[in-house]
């Protein structure tokens, strides 16, 4: 048994909260997203966040750090943008195996260094697959409904090259993540499921997809049964959700998903929904007392943050997840 599935029929494990939202913090201009290499690059570069894993790495690391101070178990690498997809709006294509394999190399040597502090709670490194910018499922043109931005095939060779680059940088996990279109995460897993074959390797896969407002739904179009049946074929480690919603409004679609599944449950929820301003305002508190509730309700394994949640989000989540025992549905499927 894997070391990660062992900690997880021990307990509840904690995921990190939101990277992008720990950089603000730094205020970095757009010299420093540049760095001494970029310095005369012909693009814009401010707001390419995982660039900074190559510009910035020390930040990268701090804040990985933070969060394993937090009490997070798992953390996830600076690659959430990591496609030549997302890519091409700063023309950096042919940076992506370096950008990921940077970011994982970071987050490995952090992790390392904790677990090597605190060898009875091993951490663990999860490799972040962001949607792209792009969508399979629906037409970006309204007067042409069907037309398609992009292919399946298109999507499944950009993500195995973002895939074999985690895995060389040295991730435990890797987290398909804010999944909007269940056929952009079936082309990430199709690539995935290639690269195990051709490595000969069994590396555990978690999918987290987002549903986008109050209608229940995907923004394909799909309720949360219907995102854990179109996807339940792959051997999955966990599924769940994350982003567009604050803590107590992803509760009734992890309940109608946590007694359909033998996968483990994860969630990572927004502090809350945003202001006026696009900011977070629900504090560590607030959200842990109704992250609680999933607890009490025997919902979760995996729990963490999304949109706005910092360290100290993490720390209160982690305090309480500590109180319960990770949903007993997971211990027959391991």
């Amino acid at each position: 048994m894997s070391k990660i599935k062992q900690a997880l029929q021990d307990r509840i494990l904690v995921l990190d909260g939101a990277m992008g939202t720990m950089l603000q913090r730094y205020k970095f201009t757009e010299a420093d997203f540049r760095g001494e290499r970029f310095k005369d690059y012909p693009s814009s570069l401010q707001g390419n966040n995982d660039l900074l894993s190559i510009t910035q790495p020390q930040a990268i690391k701090e804040v990985h750090a933070k969060y394993f101070e937090a009490g997070a178990d798992i953390v996830e690498t600076n690659t959430f943008s990591g496609t030549t997809f997302a890519m091409a709006d700063y023309h950096m294509e042919d940076l992506v195996y370096e950008l990921n394999y940077q970011s994982a190399k970071i987050a490995r040597e952090v992790a390392d260094e904790f677990t090597k502090r605190e060898p009875n709670k091993p951490r663990f490194v999860a490799g972040s697959i962001g949607p792209t910018n792009k969508t399979a499922s629906m037409s970006p043109d309204v007067n042409d409904p069907g037309f398609r931005a992009v292919s399946f095939d298109e999507l499944r060779i950009a993500y195995k090259q973002q895939v074999e680059a985690l895995i060389d940088g040295g991730v435990d996990i890797l987290l398909v993540e804010t999944v909007f279109d269940t056929l952009n995460a079936k082309a990430a897993l199709f690539a995935i499921e290639e690269v195990k074959e051709e490595r000969n390797i069994d590396i555990p896969v978690m999918l987290s997809g987002t549903i986008t407002d109050a209608s229940g739904r995907t923004l394909s179009g799909q309720t949360a049964e219907a995102f854990l049946i179109s996807v339940s074929h792959i051997p999955l480690l966990s599924v769940g959700f994350n982003c567009a919603l604050g803590a107590n409004l992803l509760q009734p679609h992890l309940e109608a998903i946590a007694s359909k599944t033998d996968f483990a449950i994860s969630a990572h929820p927004n502090a809350g929904l945003p202001n006026a301003f696009g900011e977070y305002d629900e504090s560590p508190e607030d959200m842990g007392e109704q992250i609680e509730e999933y607890l009490k309700k025997d919902l979760i394994n995996i729990i963490g943050g999304c949109c706005g949640t910092t360290p100290e989000h993490i720390k209160v989540i982690a305090d309480i997840a500590a109180k319960y025992k990770p949903r007993k549905v997971f211990q027959t499927a391991i």
